[in-house]
């Protein structure tokens, strides 16, 4: 054996070809939710209404918060019906509500823009994130999120296009790609089957 497979601990060639032709047979949003779960995320299915009140409700409860920030009026119409304080001020103390732009089945990350993050950065945002979704918000890969953004928002492109892929703060892994990049977040996916 090779003294860098050694160090590195790389995978066998053959197992992940076969890990990637596994993935690949699946649907969109089983693969999705595969990576999405394998990097730390928190994810909840809902398929009513009520359903996403009821999970936004048990996640607040179970961390105890009294607040959360949330600019979307339509989040904070449902917000309101659990009865708990809102505020539209963006603070690094208090869990952030949000929608995105796009859930990216590939490497299992969330892509948001300025229309759900204003001029903030991902990392000088709260560690807590609760984000709703819906199944139509699925793609493939990095380069059709950004290509459904372009359309969806002809000659009116937003700005602060970033993604979270990791939902672990307290992870020691380093990604040279991401070096200095601290995205990670304690997130919680309310993803709302609308298909």
């Amino acid at each position: 054996m090779s003294l860098f497979k050694k160090f590195f601990n790389t995978p066998k060639k053959k197992e992940s070809k076969e890990l990637s032709l596994e993935l690949e047979n699946l649907p969109l949003d089983q693969i999705f939710v595969q990576n999405f779960i394998k990097n730390s995320g928190k994810f909840l299915y809902c398929t009513t209404l009520e359903e996403v009140i009821s999970n936004l409700k048990n996640i607040i409860q179970e961390n105890s918060w009294d607040h959360i920030i949330c600019i979307d009026t339509d989040l904070a119409k449902l917000a309101k019906t659990i009865q708990i304080n809102t505020t539209e001020n963006y603070s690094k103390k208090l869990p952030l509500f949000t929608s995105c732009e796009h859930l990216i089945a590939q490497n299992g990350s969330i892509l948001f823009s300025s229309n759900q993050l204003k001029e903030h950065k991902i990392s000088a945002l709260s560690e807590n994130f609760i984000v709703y979704a819906t199944t139509s918000q699925l793609v493939k890969n990095n380069g059709e999120s950004l290509t459904g953004i372009k359309s969806r928002y002809q000659g009116n492109i937003p700005s602060n296009i970033s993604a979270i892929k990791n939902y672990n703060p307290n992870s020691k892994e380093i990604d040279f790609m991401n070096y200095g990049n601290t995205n990670a977040k304690n997130l919680y996916l309310l993803l709302f089957e609308d298909l």
